[in-house]
């Protein structure tokens, strides 16, 4: 269940203006959707890496048919900012609900603020939002784990730098205390993730802040590499990732445990349906296969995760609140690093959230727990809304296929009980 995109990622820094749906879109808008139709549209954009022969990503044409095996209707549309005002129209229209499968970056005909201004929009309108632009931003941006390092597995040595100023004020501080893991904003697959450690000199409980002339090893989590700096060039270089509107640096305490691997959980919505044990090469400490790390599937009822995600699931609340209260995204990943309890034992601290574009090609079989997913959530928002679903066909598809290939259908967040 790899996340489909090798790009940067949607970010927005905490009060940054920007334009939002419940600014008001037009009564037209909001009128075209008022009707429930039991139908989703879901938008592409041309190009890109993730598409197959046909131009579709590998895992959108499977949700389609998953839906319409179900009794519900779903198209996929091609954005450009040129057809924007004609495919708001268009999908507040006719459709409950939207979903984007488009990953972060450069396209031709293509601007992410037009693109996820159209989703507030829609949303706004009534046409239901499955993963809404302002929880791919929230959840997606790296400080998110600040806003989660009080939960049960967040980290609580997690601070962030969201200018020059304060990196080059806070981080000799905290280097002073521990090694430490620098995180920017943008880039995926370990690119600007450092583990920073000292070289030739010791921490002692006098020092407050490590000077500018002390040598730092950093370790670039994409590759494996490491490099020796004074600590005065190293942040000189890194400043750059506090540049820009979405510029920001992550710095966590360093888990030593990370040789062990990382754990990545797919959310289905508030559903855990998979887990991937990413583990390093021998001596590594990078869970890229890029780097030559081995990664092994498992489902996620299997028992040795069941701590992992009774105590995660337990905490959905909680992430949900401290994340902007909207809706939960649709297809999300959280990935979690050992760690050892002051008692010994075994600990998962959260280190990444991933709500841009997650695919799950290697599974498409989990296409239809999606739409699953999507009929419950939809269902559940237009009754909330006072605008019933209409009842579904006199005779529901045949499930077998789902049931012999031993994916079980959608329900809100089962119960994981610690043993």
């Amino acid at each position: 269940m790899e996340p489909c995109h090798r790009g940067t990622k949607l970010a927005q820094r905490p009060g940054k203006p920007s334009a939002r749906a419940d600014q008001g879109p037009s009564p037209a808008l909001r009128a075209a959707s008022a009707e429930a139709r039991r139908r989703v549209v879901v938008f592409e954009v041309a190009g890109g890496g993730d598409k197959g022969p046909d131009g579709h990503r590998r895992d959108t044409l499977p949700i389609v048919r998953a839906l319409k095996a179900r009794g519900w209707d779903a198209e996929v549309l091609f954005y450009t900012d040129a057809d924007r005002a004609a495919l708001t129209a268009h999908a507040a229209a006719s459709a409950d609900a939207f979903l984007f499968r488009v990953n972060p970056g450069a396209y031709e005909g293509y601007s992410e603020e037009a693109f996820l201004q159209m989703g507030r929009d829609l949303h706004a309108a009534g046409c239901h939002a499955l993963q809404h632009p302002d929880v791919m931003l929230s959840y997606g941006a790296k400080d998110s784990l600040v806003k989660l390092r009080s939960t049960a597995t967040g980290l609580g040595d997690t601070e962030v730098y969201y200018d020059a100023g304060s990196f080059l004020a806070g981080f000799p501080k905290t280097l002073a205390q521990s090694d430490r893991v620098l995180k920017q904003n943008r880039g995926s697959a370990g690119e600007g993730i450092f583990v920073v450690k000292p070289h030739g000199w010791r921490r002692t409980r006098r020092l407050a802040a490590v000077p500018g002339d002390a040598l730092v090893e950093a370790t670039e989590m994409s590759d494996n590499s490491t490099r020796v700096h004074r600590l005065a060039d190293f942040m000189a270089a890194c400043e750059q990732y506090t540049q820009g509107a979405n510029g920001l640096l992550v710095d966590q305490r360093f888990l030593p445990r990370i040789v062990e691997g990382e754990v990545r959980v797919l959310m289905i919505y508030d559903r855990p349906v998979s887990v991937v044990h990413k583990r390093p090469a021998e001596g590594a400490m990078s869970a890229t296969l890029f780097s030559g790390a081995s990664y092994t599937y498992d489902d996620a009822s299997d028992p040795k995760w069941r701590r992992l995600l009774a105590r995660w699931t337990a905490g959905l609340p909680q992430v949900r609140a401290l994340l902007g209260g909207l809706d939960y995204p649709l297809i999300w990943t959280a990935d979690f690093i050992l760690d050892t309890n002051p008692d010994g034992s075994d600990a998962y601290r959260l280190g990444e959230l991933n709500a841009s574009c997650v695919g799950f090609t290697t599974h498409l079989e989990l296409a239809e727990v999606v739409a699953d997913a999507i009929i419950s959530v939809v269902t559940a928002a237009r009754r909330d809304a006072g605008a019933d679903i209409a009842a579904p066909p006199a005779t529901p598809p045949p499930r077998a296929a789902v049931a012999e290939r031993g994916v079980a259908a959608y329900a809100p967040q089962a119960a994981y009980v610690v043993a």
